[in-house]
């Protein structure tokens, strides 16, 4: 497993009973998590001291309940700044457990020796972009939506990164990418983190695992011609690390070379020394 351990601003304190007790910050939160199906006591006075818990209901979806937070507040990773507000379905604007793929990918631009493009796709709200663009590279940021867009570009003033070079996209990302093949654009790494489920520009209903395939295949018609990596990331359940990096080895390797890995990815939890499963990521690489 790939586990993100560098932080020092966010840690999962415990988690237990389908919750798990975050320190983001000096701010304690408490939110539901699918993979803790573990009784394990809840001993640490944290879980009786939050300042937020999300509530899950049974039909369905859920609410904050909020002591003594703000409305917003930032964390570091790094020289990266990020600002936080919970908002629906008990997301506050990142995802801790990505800065596992956030440092394997700086340090491949980092070394590459060459200016290097990067297309992050489903780019919610810029930890990746951000990251790559510390690191060196020139970032293509698409997502769907407009608030997460503004978001992100509000982390890369707060990380020292307005003047960075990187292109804020609005779009439907397959059909951006369609664009970019008939345009002739090419990158020299794609970043994408599709989400399970949601809708298309149509307004029809979008299944990760009905459409991985044709997503992977689609999109590496925009690598150049000599590419340095390929990473998706999926918080599917009923898709493994292993599907996806078949997928990505019997598209990618063909017509491109190179070898391709995969894992989960997790987050350390400080109470027991376990590790707490937070998806999966599989990559390609020169």
């Amino acid at each position: 497993m790939w586990i993100a351990n560098n932080w020092k601003d966010y840690e999962v304190i415990d988690c237990s009973k389908g919750e798990k007790l975050e320190r983001w910050g000096k701010y304690l939160l408490v939110r539901p998590d699918p993979q803790v199906i573990w009784d394990t006591p809840k001993t640490e006075k944290g879980w009786r001291k939050m300042n937020g818990h999300y509530h899950r209901s049974a039909k369905g979806g859920g609410e904050w309940e909020f002591f003594d937070l703000p409305e917003q507040w930032h964390i570091h990773y790094g020289s990266l700044t990020f600002n936080l507000k919970p908002f629906s379905f008990k997301h506050t604007g990142l995802f801790p457990e990505q800065a596992a793929n956030w440092d394997w990918f700086s340090e491949k631009i980092k070394k590459a020796g060459r200016p290097v493009k990067v297309l992050n796709l489903f780019a919610y709200t810029g930890g990746a972009t951000l990251a790559a663009a510390a690191a060196g590279a020139s970032v293509t940021h698409v997502d769907a939506s407009k608030g997460m867009v503004t978001w992100a570009k509000e982390n890369a003033v707060s990380s020292g990164l307005k003047d960075a070079p990187i292109r804020w996209i609005v779009d439907d990302c397959a059909k951006f990418v369609q664009r970019e093949i008939r345009r002739g654009s090419r990158y020299d790494a794609v970043i994408m983190d599709p989400p399970s489920y949601g809708r298309g520009p149509g307004g029809e209903i979008w299944k990760l695992e009905d459409n991985v395939y044709d997503l992977i295949t689609l999109t590496e018609q925009v690598l150049s011609d000599d590419p340095l990596f390929f990473a998706i990331n999926s918080y599917t359940e009923g898709l493994s690390p292993a599907v996806m990096e078949y997928i990505v080895k019997t598209t990618l390797c063909p017509v491109k070379g190179g070898h391709t890995h995969c894992d989960e990815i997790g987050l350390p939890v400080s109470a027991t020394g376990g590790v707490v499963p937070c998806g999966a990521t599989a990559i390609w690489e020169k």
